[in-house]
């Protein structure tokens, strides 16, 4: 703990919630803004335990970090989770909506209704209700942060049985550039993060090994990103003094696949 301290030094006393944040980019990230000085609400539904033990972690080290829990593509509750870790916190500056996952790779002609609810509920309908439910906190305060994680499915269409994923995703990019316009003058900026590539949970659950090995030739960096991989542009997009001035853009974190 302390690496970022110094460079991030403007994040601390502040508050962040991360929904997703027990596993993969989202504990990574968690870990970070905790040593940046903030306090942290790791948001888990299924990984109680995981986060529970990140929190551990980060409160061994003299940061401060709380578990709110919920499943936030269920109506009503992604609101509860930003109002909980809010008045947990005492404040709530930093909202990263990075919960999300493809729930499994099923072709375009077997996806059920309440399949494709589900997915489009989980990847894009809790990123507007959380954004709902911070934007009045924030405005209050004078001002935060949002950043959503969309992904490079949206830019390029999804792996094999993903465009429910994809599709949602794409949603993100367009929410967060629509926020943007909308809450700047309340001097809350909106940003996102688009990962490729990246060793987490969801491609443990759901992507065959051989599958990412076949991608390889493709990514100019030669590798799988990892989930340290993603924390600098979050980092850089939660902070003030670096990114001020920077609001309905998306940083595009995939070894070089796509090159905007």
């Amino acid at each position: 703990m302390g690496v970022w301290r110094d460079a991030f030094s403007d994040l601390a006393g502040r508050g962040a919630l991360v929904t997703g944040g027990s596993t993969g980019i989202g504990a990574a990230l968690c870990l970070a803004l905790a040593d940046c000085g903030m306090a942290v609400a790791i948001h888990c539904n299924a990984s109680r335990d995981a986060a529970e033990v990140l929190r551990a972690r980060i409160t061994a080290a003299a940061g401060t970090a709380i578990v709110v829990q919920g499943d936030v593509a269920a109506d009503g509750v992604a609101a509860a989770v930003v109002e909980e870790a809010a008045a947990r916190l005492g404040r709530l500056d930093l909202l990263v909506n990075n919960a999300g996952s493809i729930l499994g790779r099923v072709p375009t002609t077997e996806v059920t209704p309440a399949f494709y609810r589900q997915v489009i509920d989980l990847n894009l309908n809790a990123v507007f209700a959380s954004c709902q439910a911070a934007i009045p906190l924030m405005r209050r305060q004078g001002g935060g942060a949002i950043i959503n994680t969309t992904s490079l499915a949206a830019r390029m269409g999804g792996g094999p049985g993903t465009i429910g994923y994809a599709a949602a995703k794409a949603g993100v990019a367009t929410m967060t550039r629509g926020l943007a316009r909308e809450l700047a003058p309340d001097n809350i900026r909106v940003n996102a993060v688009a990962p490729g590539f990246i060793q987490t949970p969801l491609h443990d659950r759901h992507t065959d090994p051989k599958m990412l090995e076949d991608f390889l030739p493709s990514i100019p960096l030669g590798r799988i990103g990892a989930p340290d991989d993603c924390v600098g542009a979050y980092l850089f997009l939660a902070s003030e003094r670096l990114a001020g001035y920077v609001t309905g853009q998306t940083l595009e974190v995939n070894g070089g696949i796509l090159m905007p």
